[in-house]
């Protein structure tokens, strides 16, 4: 029998995650090419209580189907949260409940995009949005990220010759750079978006994740009609939970939650309920604190073990989040350089799947936040054994 396969899966671009896997699985290998937040910093022991005290108070209704929109106290919590960090009037009727934010790009791509439409993206940008947005076929169009964010000149002509549906940026510690926009950057990128149809979608997945715990103003507090942010717990609670969620205008979410539903009925509400009681009876910003202290000292430690060991690379110092990007020197290839470090028990990204145009073939990113601070410096003196063997 020969499987019919819809032509759309044949032409979406080839997943780099079953290397990733292979890598993972052997235990020998230190992993920077991983994208995980560090398992030690889960606080397992709350989570379990959080768990025994649903299933001892309110089992079966913890254990039943539920709303689309997700669980409401949740929904509230998040909105508060917004309100108080961020000063922005954000209300739970405007939160929707996700798989995790990675949901929100699946489905936000199935909500707005043709065959054929053009959505905008940084360049290099997120590997797991180019492969959620290509399976819905639409012409991805890059705008260079600078140190400060995009190029608002390169930004401007996006928007107003090619009309995306949607542009979508991380401007907190962006995946894979570990770049974050400057509030200029995106006061600009609200202004060149007024008065066009172009949807700013914002994904900040790291936004709580800044060494010195200083919210930035997102652009949505420029533009609020405009854009759409999702967020996640996988960064700050757990991983495991898959709990994310949309912040859109109401007009955007009743469509989304139609397109939700039709997906998979409503998020997990076993998982949604653990996470509330979790979040009512947790300090979570005194978690969030110790977690920002840990990734903070560990990105040091990288940037400094590349200065001393490697100084012919070039590297971006991230205020926050989980990732840095590197340069490696001329003619020395990303790939070969996975190759190579896989053998020599250390592992990185190559910058190729976070290009749509080629690119990345002299870049490598690496994560600092799942390693601990021996096996980061063990893995940058494997990774330094690596870069010197090409020369």
């Amino acid at each position: 029998m020969q499987y019919q396969f819809a032509d759309r899966v044949a032409r979406a671009p080839k997943s780099f995650l079953e290397e990733l896997f292979r890598v993972s699985s052997d235990s020998s290998i230190i992993s920077f090419a991983g994208g995980l937040p560090s398992a030690d910093l889960i606080d397992t022991e709350g989570i379990a209580r959080a768990a025994r005290e649903v299933f001892e108070e309110e089992p079966k209704i913890a254990l039943q189907y539920t709303t689309t929109d997700g669980y409401l106290p949740l929904r509230e919590y998040i909105a508060d949260r917004y309100r108080r960090r961020l000063g922005i009037p954000a209300t739970a009727e405007e939160i929707q409940i996700v798989n995790g934010s990675q949901q929100c790009l699946d489905l936000f791509a199935k909500l707005f995009l043709n065959a054929g439409d053009h959505v905008g993206m940084e360049r290099p940008g997120y590997l797991g949005a180019i492969e959620a947005f290509s399976l819905y076929e639409p012409v991805i169009d890059t705008v260079p990220l600078e140190e400060d964010g995009p190029d608002t000149k390169a930004f401007r002509d996006l928007v107003t010759s090619r009309r995306p549906k949607f542009f979508y940026g991380i401007p907190n510690s962006q995946n894979p750079s570990g770049r974050t926009y400057s509030q200029e950057k995106r006061k600009a990128i609200a202004e060149i978006l007024s008065g066009s149809d172009t949807v700013f979608y914002e994904d900040d997945a790291f936004g709580e994740l800044f060494f010195d715990a200083k919210p930035r103003l997102p652009v949505k507090r420029y533009a609020p009609d405009q854009c759409v942010i999702s967020g996640s717990f996988s960064k700050t609670v757990a991983p495991g939970m898959r709990i994310g969620w949309m912040f859109a205008p109401a007009e955007v979410l009743k469509q989304f939650n139609v397109v939700k539903q039709a997906a998979d009925l409503h998020s997990n509400f076993l998982c949604q309920k653990i996470l509330y009681r979790y979040l009512a009876t947790h300090d979570l910003d005194a978690h969030i604190r110790t977690v920002v202290a840990v990734y903070g000292r560990k990105c040091r430690l990288m940037c400094e073990l590349f200065d001393d060991l490697m100084p012919q690379l070039a590297h971006t110092s991230p205020e926050g989040g989980m990732f840095l990007l590197a340069t490696l020197p001329p003619g020395l290839s990303s790939r070969a350089v996975f190759d190579r470090g896989v053998k020599d028990k250390v592992a990185v990204l190559p910058g190729l799947p976070f290009y749509v145009d080629g690119g990345g073939t002299d870049t490598i990113r690496l994560n600092f936040s799942s390693a601990s601070e021996e096996q980061i410096t063990e893995g940058m003196h494997r990774l330094a054994r690596v870069v010197a063997s090409f020369r």
